[in-house]
């Protein structure tokens, strides 16, 4: 059993640290009050001291307003913050009074951990840089079930450490990832990039929706599954179902950091612009269709179900669903939410009182299906009799009392 401490133990913080305490002594620091059962939740002094491995898992935000729940293509590109890892690695040097292992989880561009964090960590320290691939609401299984494992070295080759750090994971592990050892940098690049790949990908199966809802006859659906199945030259059919927009905590945030890289290198182009831009213009095509729906059924109300960025989770940063919504209001209607868990309850109502048009932005059964999650959404309210649907998924079926408008299968119009 090894003593391991998790400085950061905010949403992504404290489920890993309670994976890792089914086998392990964890303790938690955090700047806000935090409360769990297996953790041992201490001061931050507490921790250095009787913690052999220092994970730092705390937050790397860009300032307000870019997170993606709101038009931000627009915006002055900007690289992640940096403070609370300084902090974090200050904290280490002060109160160790011997030598630590330092794992960094938090996502940061390339060359930041060689440029800016570990030139401040004391030598005696040893250190690796270990981001995770992690989903809100699926955090536990997430960690135990990962795709790979990246641990990043100095000079990219697997000294002893990173193959403590490997049998540390093995101890929780529930399949076999593949382990990729590489440079900090490399590992840090992995992390975004593949991060952006997934934002490009779903940008890309969205455009095929537009084309299909411009041209007709085109059920989005038969296109992308046979992409999905190409898997020669195409990447697989994870993330293949055109519907709501690339979301989320990183995501967006990610393709907006690396716009700032691509900048302060001359890349010569801005290829995350354009992912971020068209990530836009579709949701502002989505909300043109709300809207017109509902002016062609004498004006009825519009809400969208589910506000937070997915199912089962809170968090509305980064949401889909409120860029959607704002882009509503852009042309003169309100949009109101219905999502029970949302942390942000501006124009949340837990009921719809009358025949609406209501954007199906929330499907548990396509977010979660690769942890083989097979209950589908319950509506967070009852449906009016007379109300439509529109179901970016396409997985509804109309009823009797309302009418299901499956959003990209233009086939027979």
């Amino acid at each position: 059993m090894s003593k391991i401490g998790f400085i950061g133990i905010g949403k992504l913080g404290l489920d890993c640290a309670e994976v890792m305490a089914e086998k392990h002594e964890v303790r938690g620091y955090d700047i806000y009050p935090r409360t769990s059962d297996s953790v041992k939740v201490c001061g931050i002094e507490e921790l250095v001291n009787e913690s052999e491995w220092i994970f730092i898992a705390v937050p790397t935000p860009h300032a307000e307003g870019y997170d993606g729940s709101v038009p931000s293509s627009h915006m002055e590109p900007r690289d992640f913050g940096r403070d609370a890892v300084i902090d974090a690695i200050n904290n280490v040097n002060k109160y160790a009074k011997d030598s630590k292992k330092v794992v960094l989880i938090s996502t940061v561009l390339p060359g930041t951990t060689r440029k800016h964090f570990y030139p401040l960590l004391d030598k005696k320290h040893q250190f690796l840089y270990n981001p995770y691939l992690i989903d809100m609401g699926s955090v536990k299984w997430d960690m135990v079930n990962p795709e790979m494992i990246m641990i990043g070295t100095e000079d990219g080759n697997p000294n002893a450490l990173a193959g403590e750090l490997r049998a540390l994971y093995d101890t929780v592990m529930q399949n076999n990832p593949r382990y990729e050892i590489g440079t900090w940098d490399e590992c840090e690049a992995i992390k975004i990039f593949y991060n952006t790949f997934i934002s490009a990908k779903v940008g890309l199966v969205n455009m095929i929706q537009d084309f299909a809802l411009r041209i007709g006859n085109i059920n989005v659906d038969v296109v992308t599954n046979a992409l999905a199945r190409s898997t020669m030259r195409i990447m697989g059919p994870k993330y293949m179902t055109a519907g709501m927009g690339d979301a989320g905590a990183c995501h967006p945030r990610d393709n907006i950091a690396l716009r700032w890289l691509a900048k302060e290198y001359n890349i010569g182009y801005d290829l995350f612009d354009t992912v971020m831009h068209a990530r836009e213009i579709q949701a502002k095509n989505l909300a043109h269709f709300l809207v017109d729906l509902s002016v062609m059924n004498n004006n009825m109300p519009i809400a969208i179900h589910g506000k937070a960025y997915k199912p089962d989770v809170e968090y509305c940063i980064g949401s889909y669903s409120t860029l959607v919504g704002y882009y509503v209001e852009q042309e003169g209607k309100k949009a109101v939410y219905i999502d029970p868990l949302a942390d942000n309850k501006e124009n949340v109502v837990d009921k719809i009182d009358e025949p609406s048009v209501i954007l199906w932005a929330h499907d548990r059964q396509i977010t979660y299906e690769y942890t083989g999650e097979q209950d589908k959404t319950k509506p967070y309210c009852e449906i009016p009799k007379g109300s439509m649907i529109v179901d970016p998924w396409r997985k509804l079926k109309s009823t009797d009392d309302v009418e299901v408008v499956h959003y990209g299968n233009t086939r027979g119009h």
